[in-house]
Protein backbone atom coordinates (compact mmCIF):
# COMPACT_ATOMS: atom_id res chain seq x y z
CA UNK A 1 0.00 0.00 0.00
CA UNK A 2 0.87 3.89 -0.51
CA UNK A 3 1.06 5.72 2.56
CA UNK A 4 -1.90 7.60 3.23
CA UNK A 5 -1.31 11.48 2.31
CA UNK A 6 -2.19 12.50 5.90
CA UNK A 7 1.30 10.51 7.74
CA UNK A 8 2.87 11.77 4.76
CA UNK A 9 5.15 15.59 5.05
CA UNK A 10 3.42 18.97 3.80
CA UNK A 11 7.07 18.78 2.08
CA UNK A 12 6.62 15.61 0.51
CA UNK A 13 7.68 15.27 -2.99
CA UNK A 14 4.21 14.80 -4.67
CA UNK A 15 2.90 17.78 -2.48
CA UNK A 16 6.13 19.62 -4.15
CA UNK A 17 7.75 17.56 -7.55
CA UNK A 18 9.27 20.56 -8.51
CA UNK A 19 11.09 20.98 -5.16
CA UNK A 20 12.15 17.33 -4.94
CA UNK A 21 13.63 17.80 -8.94
CA UNK A 22 15.67 20.60 -7.82
CA UNK A 23 17.14 19.29 -4.46
CA UNK A 24 18.19 15.98 -6.60
CA UNK A 25 19.59 17.84 -9.00
CA UNK A 26 21.46 19.89 -6.74
CA UNK A 27 22.77 16.77 -5.50
CA UNK A 28 23.30 15.33 -8.61
CA UNK A 29 25.78 18.25 -9.46
CA UNK A 30 28.07 17.30 -6.85
CA UNK A 31 28.19 13.83 -6.61
CA UNK A 32 27.14 12.44 -10.14
CA UNK A 33 29.38 9.93 -11.09
CA UNK A 34 31.95 9.85 -13.79
CA UNK A 35 31.19 7.35 -16.55
CA UNK A 36 32.68 6.33 -20.04
CA UNK A 37 29.18 6.76 -21.04
CA UNK A 38 28.39 9.87 -19.60
CA UNK A 39 28.65 13.41 -21.24
CA UNK A 40 30.99 15.82 -19.13
CA UNK A 41 28.59 18.74 -17.60
CA UNK A 42 28.40 21.23 -20.48
CA UNK A 43 28.85 18.74 -23.08
CA UNK A 44 26.68 17.17 -25.10
CA UNK A 45 25.30 13.93 -25.05
CA UNK A 46 25.67 11.22 -28.04
CA UNK A 47 23.21 9.58 -29.04
CA UNK A 48 25.15 6.65 -30.50
CA UNK A 49 26.92 6.41 -27.10
CA UNK A 50 23.74 6.61 -24.70
CA UNK A 51 22.12 3.52 -26.67
CA UNK A 52 24.85 1.43 -26.23
CA UNK A 53 25.31 2.44 -23.05
CA UNK A 54 21.82 1.34 -22.49
CA UNK A 55 21.85 -1.63 -24.30
CA UNK A 56 25.01 -2.74 -22.77
CA UNK A 57 23.67 -1.90 -18.97
CA UNK A 58 20.08 -4.36 -19.40
CA UNK A 59 20.52 -7.21 -16.75
CA UNK A 60 24.39 -5.88 -16.31
CA UNK A 61 26.22 -3.85 -13.72
CA UNK A 62 28.09 -0.87 -14.48
CA UNK A 63 31.67 -2.04 -14.03
CA UNK A 64 31.00 -5.05 -16.02
CA UNK A 65 29.67 -2.68 -19.08
CA UNK A 66 32.39 -0.33 -18.57
CA UNK A 67 35.19 -2.01 -20.66
CA UNK A 68 33.14 -3.60 -23.00
CA UNK A 69 31.55 0.14 -23.80
CA UNK A 70 35.30 1.27 -24.16
CA UNK A 71 36.49 -1.65 -26.73
CA UNK A 72 33.29 -1.29 -28.63
CA UNK A 73 33.75 2.79 -28.75
CA UNK A 74 37.42 2.42 -29.62
CA UNK A 75 36.40 0.03 -32.58
CA UNK A 76 33.27 1.42 -33.89
CA UNK A 77 33.29 5.03 -32.66
CA UNK A 78 30.24 5.88 -34.48
CA UNK A 79 26.92 3.76 -35.37
CA UNK A 80 27.59 3.62 -39.35
CA UNK A 81 30.65 1.96 -38.19
CA UNK A 82 28.85 -0.31 -36.21
CA UNK A 83 26.62 -0.80 -38.66
CA UNK A 84 29.55 -1.76 -41.43
CA UNK A 85 30.93 -4.53 -39.01
CA UNK A 86 30.40 -7.84 -39.62
CA UNK A 87 27.86 -10.01 -37.31
CA UNK A 88 30.70 -12.36 -35.99
CA UNK A 89 33.04 -9.65 -34.69
CA UNK A 90 30.12 -7.95 -33.25
CA UNK A 91 29.16 -11.42 -31.40
CA UNK A 92 33.03 -12.54 -30.43
CA UNK A 93 33.72 -8.70 -29.03
CA UNK A 94 30.35 -8.70 -26.90
CA UNK A 95 31.01 -12.30 -25.45
CA UNK A 96 31.00 -12.47 -21.79
CA UNK A 97 28.56 -10.05 -20.93
CA UNK A 98 25.78 -12.21 -21.82
CA UNK A 99 21.84 -11.90 -22.78
CA UNK A 100 23.31 -12.39 -26.39
CA UNK A 101 19.88 -11.42 -28.46
CA UNK A 102 21.36 -7.65 -27.55
CA UNK A 103 24.03 -7.99 -29.76
CA UNK A 104 22.21 -8.95 -32.52
CA UNK A 105 19.15 -6.58 -32.07
CA UNK A 106 22.15 -3.92 -31.45
CA UNK A 107 24.06 -5.01 -35.09
CA UNK A 108 20.29 -5.34 -36.73
CA UNK A 109 19.38 -1.46 -34.59
CA UNK A 110 22.61 -0.15 -36.02
CA UNK A 111 22.23 -1.00 -40.08
CA UNK A 112 18.57 0.48 -39.50
CA UNK A 113 19.73 3.74 -38.23
CA UNK A 114 23.50 4.35 -40.44
CA UNK A 115 20.58 3.11 -43.75
CA UNK A 116 17.11 4.19 -42.96
CA UNK A 117 17.85 7.48 -41.00
CA UNK A 118 21.09 8.37 -42.23
CA UNK A 119 22.93 7.66 -38.91
CA UNK A 120 20.76 9.84 -36.96
CA UNK A 121 18.68 8.04 -33.91
CA UNK A 122 14.86 9.73 -33.50
CA UNK A 123 14.50 11.84 -30.43
CA UNK A 124 11.14 10.94 -29.85
CA UNK A 125 10.29 7.78 -27.50
CA UNK A 126 7.31 6.33 -30.35
CA UNK A 127 9.99 6.56 -32.90
CA UNK A 128 12.87 4.61 -30.71
CA UNK A 129 10.29 2.30 -29.97
CA UNK A 130 10.50 1.26 -33.77
CA UNK A 131 14.00 0.13 -33.62
CA UNK A 132 15.27 -3.52 -33.41
CA UNK A 133 15.83 -4.21 -29.13
CA UNK A 134 14.91 -0.63 -27.93
CA UNK A 135 11.83 -1.11 -25.58
CA UNK A 136 10.11 1.19 -23.23
CA UNK A 137 13.21 1.95 -20.85
CA UNK A 138 16.00 2.15 -23.48
CA UNK A 139 13.38 4.80 -25.39
CA UNK A 140 12.72 7.51 -22.28
CA UNK A 141 16.55 6.91 -21.84
CA UNK A 142 17.79 7.67 -25.27
CA UNK A 143 14.70 10.67 -25.17
CA UNK A 144 15.91 12.46 -21.90
CA UNK A 145 19.48 11.74 -21.84
CA UNK A 146 20.57 12.32 -25.77
CA UNK A 147 18.20 14.72 -26.62
CA UNK A 148 17.02 16.35 -23.31
CA UNK A 149 13.25 15.59 -24.32
CA UNK A 150 11.15 15.32 -21.00
CA UNK A 151 10.82 11.45 -21.06
CA UNK A 152 10.32 8.89 -17.43
CA UNK A 153 12.69 6.87 -17.04
CA UNK A 154 11.89 4.14 -14.71
CA UNK A 155 14.87 1.17 -14.35
CA UNK A 156 15.60 -1.22 -11.17
CA UNK A 157 17.20 1.66 -9.13
CA UNK A 158 14.22 4.60 -10.38
CA UNK A 159 11.73 1.53 -8.47
CA UNK A 160 13.48 1.32 -5.62
CA UNK A 161 14.02 4.95 -5.04
CA UNK A 162 10.25 5.65 -5.85
CA UNK A 163 9.38 2.47 -3.65
CA UNK A 164 11.09 3.73 -0.66
CA UNK A 165 10.11 7.48 -0.70
CA UNK A 166 6.25 7.14 -1.19
CA UNK A 167 6.14 3.59 1.43
CA UNK A 168 4.95 1.76 -1.34
CA UNK A 169 4.87 -1.77 -0.16
CA UNK A 170 2.82 -4.08 -3.13
CA UNK A 171 5.40 -6.19 -4.60
CA UNK A 172 7.19 -6.46 -7.44
CA UNK A 173 6.75 -6.97 -10.60
CA UNK A 174 3.18 -6.59 -10.34
CA UNK A 175 3.48 -2.43 -8.69
CA UNK A 176 5.34 -1.57 -11.79
CA UNK A 177 2.38 0.56 -13.51
CA UNK A 178 2.42 2.34 -9.67
CA UNK A 179 5.93 3.18 -9.54
CA UNK A 180 6.04 4.31 -12.84
CA UNK A 181 3.13 6.82 -12.72
CA UNK A 182 5.03 8.12 -9.05
CA UNK A 183 8.25 8.63 -11.30
CA UNK A 184 6.20 10.39 -13.79
CA UNK A 185 4.84 12.79 -11.20
CA UNK A 186 8.58 13.79 -10.44
CA UNK A 187 9.71 14.00 -13.61
CA UNK A 188 10.85 17.81 -14.21
CA UNK A 189 10.23 19.54 -17.54
CA UNK A 190 13.69 20.99 -17.57
CA UNK A 191 17.30 19.12 -17.45
CA UNK A 192 15.29 15.79 -17.88
CA UNK A 193 18.19 13.93 -18.92
CA UNK A 194 20.55 15.37 -15.77
CA UNK A 195 17.25 14.29 -13.48
CA UNK A 196 17.29 10.48 -14.93
CA UNK A 197 20.72 9.83 -14.34
CA UNK A 198 20.55 11.87 -10.90
CA UNK A 199 17.98 9.17 -10.20
CA UNK A 200 20.00 5.86 -11.49
CA UNK A 201 23.09 7.96 -9.28
CA UNK A 202 20.85 8.17 -6.41
CA UNK A 203 20.07 3.88 -6.60
CA UNK A 204 23.16 3.05 -7.17
CA UNK A 205 24.97 4.57 -4.84
CA UNK A 206 22.91 6.19 -1.61
CA UNK A 207 19.31 4.29 -2.16
CA UNK A 208 21.21 1.24 -2.33
CA UNK A 209 19.90 -2.27 -2.23
CA UNK A 210 21.16 -3.02 1.38
CA UNK A 211 22.16 -0.18 4.17
CA UNK A 212 21.36 2.45 2.07
CA UNK A 213 23.01 5.54 3.38
CA UNK A 214 20.21 7.55 4.33
CA UNK A 215 21.77 10.08 6.36
CA UNK A 216 23.66 11.32 2.66
CA UNK A 217 19.88 11.65 0.63
CA UNK A 218 18.47 14.47 -0.59
CA UNK A 219 15.35 13.35 0.18
CA UNK A 220 15.80 11.57 3.22
CA UNK A 221 13.22 13.61 4.80
CA UNK A 222 10.39 13.37 3.01
CA UNK A 223 11.20 9.63 2.51
CA UNK A 224 8.02 7.37 3.86
CA UNK A 225 9.97 4.60 4.08
CA UNK A 226 12.52 5.92 6.44
CA UNK A 227 10.22 7.87 8.51
CA UNK A 228 8.46 3.77 9.02
CA UNK A 229 11.87 2.45 9.37
CA UNK A 230 10.95 -0.24 6.34
CA UNK A 231 13.51 1.61 3.44
CA UNK A 232 15.64 -1.74 3.65
CA UNK A 233 12.38 -3.79 3.01
CA UNK A 234 11.06 -2.29 0.29
CA UNK A 235 10.87 -2.44 -2.49
CA UNK A 236 9.13 -5.90 -1.89
CA UNK A 237 9.43 -8.96 -4.83
CA UNK A 238 6.69 -11.45 -4.99
CA UNK A 239 8.07 -14.88 -4.40
CA UNK A 240 10.16 -16.18 -7.31
CA UNK A 241 9.69 -20.21 -8.92
CA UNK A 242 12.67 -22.44 -8.41
CA UNK A 243 14.29 -22.65 -11.78
CA UNK A 244 14.53 -25.54 -13.19
CA UNK A 245 17.82 -27.70 -14.07
CA UNK A 246 18.44 -28.86 -17.38
CA UNK A 247 20.86 -31.32 -18.13
CA UNK A 248 23.78 -32.24 -21.65
CA UNK A 249 26.42 -33.17 -23.15
CA UNK A 250 29.20 -31.34 -24.61
CA UNK A 251 31.67 -32.60 -26.95
CA UNK A 252 35.26 -32.00 -26.58
CA UNK A 253 36.40 -32.78 -29.75
CA UNK A 254 40.53 -32.54 -31.42
CA UNK A 255 41.75 -33.42 -34.64
CA UNK A 256 45.17 -34.50 -35.45
CA UNK A 257 46.51 -31.16 -35.83
CA UNK A 258 45.27 -30.40 -32.06
CA UNK A 259 42.31 -27.81 -33.25
CA UNK A 260 39.11 -28.11 -31.43
CA UNK A 261 35.39 -28.54 -33.35
CA UNK A 262 33.12 -25.80 -32.79
CA UNK A 263 30.25 -24.68 -34.22
CA UNK A 264 27.84 -21.70 -35.08
CA UNK A 265 24.10 -22.05 -32.85
CA UNK A 266 21.01 -21.32 -35.06
CA UNK A 267 20.03 -17.47 -35.30
CA UNK A 268 17.11 -17.33 -32.89
CA UNK A 269 16.16 -18.57 -29.69
CA UNK A 270 19.16 -18.97 -26.57
CA UNK A 271 22.64 -17.87 -27.94
CA UNK A 272 21.32 -17.55 -31.16
CA UNK A 273 24.15 -16.98 -33.60
CA UNK A 274 26.74 -18.07 -30.92
CA UNK A 275 29.91 -20.01 -31.12
CA UNK A 276 29.68 -23.21 -29.53
CA UNK A 277 31.22 -26.64 -28.15
CA UNK A 278 28.97 -29.09 -29.83
CA UNK A 279 26.31 -30.92 -27.43
CA UNK A 280 23.37 -32.56 -26.88
CA UNK A 281 19.69 -30.66 -26.99
CA UNK A 282 19.20 -30.04 -22.86
CA UNK A 283 16.61 -31.31 -21.63
CA UNK A 284 15.08 -31.79 -17.71
CA UNK A 285 17.00 -35.21 -17.63
CA UNK A 286 20.23 -36.58 -18.34
CA UNK A 287 21.03 -37.89 -21.74
CA UNK A 288 21.14 -41.57 -22.51
CA UNK A 289 23.57 -42.84 -24.30
CA UNK A 290 21.26 -43.20 -27.05
CA UNK A 291 20.90 -39.31 -27.25
CA UNK A 292 24.73 -39.15 -27.01
CA UNK A 293 25.44 -41.15 -29.26
CA UNK A 294 22.98 -39.27 -31.80
CA UNK A 295 24.41 -36.18 -31.44
CA UNK A 296 28.09 -36.40 -30.94
CA UNK A 297 30.03 -35.01 -33.96
CA UNK A 298 31.70 -38.29 -35.08
CA UNK A 299 31.22 -42.10 -34.14
CA UNK A 300 34.48 -42.00 -31.26
CA UNK A 301 34.68 -43.63 -28.23
CA UNK A 302 33.89 -40.88 -26.10
CA UNK A 303 35.58 -40.50 -22.73
CA UNK A 304 33.76 -38.34 -19.69
CA UNK A 305 35.61 -36.16 -17.84
CA UNK A 306 35.22 -35.61 -14.04
CA UNK A 307 33.16 -33.19 -12.84
CA UNK A 308 30.15 -31.12 -14.13
CA UNK A 309 30.08 -27.95 -15.85
CA UNK A 310 27.15 -25.65 -14.08
CA UNK A 311 26.01 -22.52 -15.32
CA UNK A 312 22.84 -20.01 -14.86
CA UNK A 313 20.86 -18.39 -17.36
CA UNK A 314 17.95 -16.38 -16.37
CA UNK A 315 15.24 -18.80 -16.35
CA UNK A 316 16.84 -22.10 -15.80
CA UNK A 317 20.21 -23.75 -14.12
CA UNK A 318 22.41 -25.85 -16.63
CA UNK A 319 24.34 -28.69 -15.71
CA UNK A 320 27.00 -30.37 -18.78
CA UNK A 321 28.78 -33.32 -18.41
CA UNK A 322 31.52 -32.77 -20.86
CA UNK A 323 33.04 -35.65 -22.80
CA UNK A 324 36.20 -35.78 -25.09
CA UNK A 325 37.59 -37.97 -28.01
CA UNK A 326 40.58 -37.35 -31.05
CA UNK A 327 39.48 -37.48 -34.65
CA UNK A 328 41.15 -39.93 -36.79
CA UNK A 329 41.62 -39.38 -40.48
CA UNK A 330 37.68 -38.92 -40.66
CA UNK A 331 38.12 -35.72 -38.54
CA UNK A 332 37.14 -33.40 -41.24
CA UNK A 333 33.80 -35.42 -41.81
CA UNK A 334 32.67 -33.62 -38.55
CA UNK A 335 30.62 -30.45 -39.13
CA UNK A 336 31.80 -27.42 -37.91
CA UNK A 337 34.50 -25.07 -37.11
CA UNK A 338 38.06 -26.82 -36.51
CA UNK A 339 39.93 -24.09 -34.35
CA UNK A 340 43.67 -23.94 -32.70
CA UNK A 341 42.64 -24.04 -28.66
CA UNK A 342 45.33 -20.78 -28.61
CA UNK A 343 42.53 -19.18 -30.99
CA UNK A 344 39.73 -19.81 -28.91
CA UNK A 345 39.90 -16.70 -27.24
CA UNK A 346 38.81 -14.92 -31.00
CA UNK A 347 35.83 -16.49 -31.15
CA UNK A 348 32.25 -15.66 -30.04
CA UNK A 349 32.03 -17.87 -26.81
CA UNK A 350 29.34 -17.17 -24.80
CA UNK A 351 29.99 -17.78 -20.74
CA UNK A 352 29.07 -21.42 -20.42
CA UNK A 353 31.06 -21.93 -22.97
CA UNK A 354 34.33 -20.83 -21.45
CA UNK A 355 33.48 -22.97 -19.05
CA UNK A 356 33.12 -25.75 -20.96
CA UNK A 357 36.79 -25.06 -22.71
CA UNK A 358 38.23 -24.65 -19.31
CA UNK A 359 36.93 -27.76 -17.80
CA UNK A 360 38.17 -29.47 -20.89
CA UNK A 361 41.45 -28.51 -20.66
CA UNK A 362 41.72 -29.05 -17.24
CA UNK A 363 40.12 -32.35 -17.56
CA UNK A 364 41.15 -33.77 -20.72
Amino acid sequence: MTTPPHTASKDSPRDAPRDAASRLLSWYDHNRRDLPWRAKPGEVADPYRVWLSEIMLQQTTVPAAAPYFRAFTERWPTVRDLAAAPLDDVLVAWAGLGYYARARNLHKCAQVVATERAGRFPDKEVALLELPGVGAYTAAAITAIAFGHKATVVDGNVERVVSRVFAVEEPLPGVKPKLRALAALLTPDERPGDYAQAMMDLGATVCTPRKPKCMLCPWSDWCAARAAGIQEQLPRKAAKADKPTRRGVAFWLLNPEGAVLLRRRAEEGLLGGMTEVPSTPWAGHAPTEADIAAAAPLDLSWRRLPGVVRHTFSHFHLDLEVVAAKAGDNWRMAEGLWVPVDRLGGQALPSVMMKVVRHALAHA
